[in-house]
């Protein structure tokens, strides 16, 4: 029934043609090429299947890119030394919930795909998992976190993949709800895709409205595969201390080290083919010239000039 969903729910409009989950995100008409975020193939707990959930936690390349963006979300937590009990929004099957186990970190975590929690099961996670749609609000007791991260789950909210979700409703169900289970003056960082200005700026109206303080961080900006997106939220102000933004990564034209080791090799390329090309002696100079007409009057199949005061010199260039 729910790969049937799936298909049904990605049927393309003309010829038939049908992609399922395991298509991923691209289709073609003729010529004609469409790229479509995850978010608009099918809801969450669809698209994160049995087969979508364990391909994204086998992945190594996903596993290494959601550390990195866990590891820089607790940095903006900025939490005070000793653990923490901390939520996971979107926990899926535990990626991010492994580094906030290797720092030390209590943490419960959320997610509204049964798959990815059963992976996350099977990985032995040590948080507490929560079958639980964030849209729906946050159900925990008032005050009890000391912060929360999210990692890429923020631009689901925004989707209306059912007639009944309205992506400000949900928004605003989930920023009340979370802001209220948070202890006073703590943060939530949510790293998350945007669609476009408008998707940010309707994220940032509604926390603002349900309390919350902070605003958007943009890791090396000027970068085309290290640019990510944070929401940086406070949850009111404790008293005697300032809530000041963090400073974002790249702002100064600091470069992602992936990047600075792209450039370096290019660098490095591009002084090889310099040193290759000027240690190439010339070829066609008046040596080169002698010896060609040499080997073709040894050969004697075809006539050959004499040599003379004009042979391998350059000609002028016609003005």
């Amino acid at each position: 029934m729910a790969e049937e969903s799936v298909t049904n729910f990605c049927r393309l409009p003309t010829k038939n043609h049908a992609l399922t989950v395991s298509n991923f995100f691209f289709f073609s008409f003729k010529d004609q090429y469409i790229m479509s975020r995850p978010e608009h193939i099918a809801p969450p707990e669809i698209f994160y299947g049995d087969t979508e959930a364990r391909k994204y936690t086998d992945n190594s390349r996903i596993a290494s890119i959601q550390a990195e963006m866990a590891y820089r979300a607790l940095e903006l937590l900025n939490l005070s030394e000793g653990p923490a009990y901390l939520l996971d929004v979107g926990c899926g099957s535990g990626l991010s919930g492994e580094i906030l186990e290797e720092e030390g970190h209590t943490w419960v975590g959320m997610d509204i795909a049964p798959s990815m929690l059963d992976v996350a099961q099977e990985r032995d996670a040590e948080g507490d998992l929560f079958l639980q749609d964030a849209g729906q609000g946050v159900g925990f007791r008032p005050g009890v976190f000391d912060g929360a991260i999210s990692i890429s789950v923020l631009q689901w909210l925004c989707n209306a993949d059912k007639q009944i979700n309205r992506p400000k409703a949900r928004l605003q169900r989930f920023f009340s709800t979370l802001y209220a289970s948070l202890r006073k003056g703590a943060r939530a960082i949510f790293q998350f895709y945007p669609e476009n200005d408008d998707q940010i700026q309707l994220i940032i109206d509604v926390a603002t409205r349900c309390g919350f303080e902070g605003g958007l961080l943009i890791d090396y900006p000027n970068s085309k595969k290290a640019k990510k997106y944070y929401l940086c939220l406070f949850a009111g102000q404790q008293t005697g201390v300032r809530n000041t933004m963090p400073k974002a990564l790249g702002e100064d034209g600091e470069m992602h080290p992936d990047d600075a080791k792209a450039v370096a090799f290019e660098n490095r390329r591009e002084v090889s083919r310099r040193r290759r090309h000027s240690s190439r002696k010339s070829v066609k100079n008046k040596e080169w010239i002698q010896h060609k007409k040499q080997v073709a009057r040894e050969r004697g199949d075809k006539p050959v000039a004499r040599d003379s005061k004009f042979t391998g010199r350059k000609r002028k260039v016609k003005f």
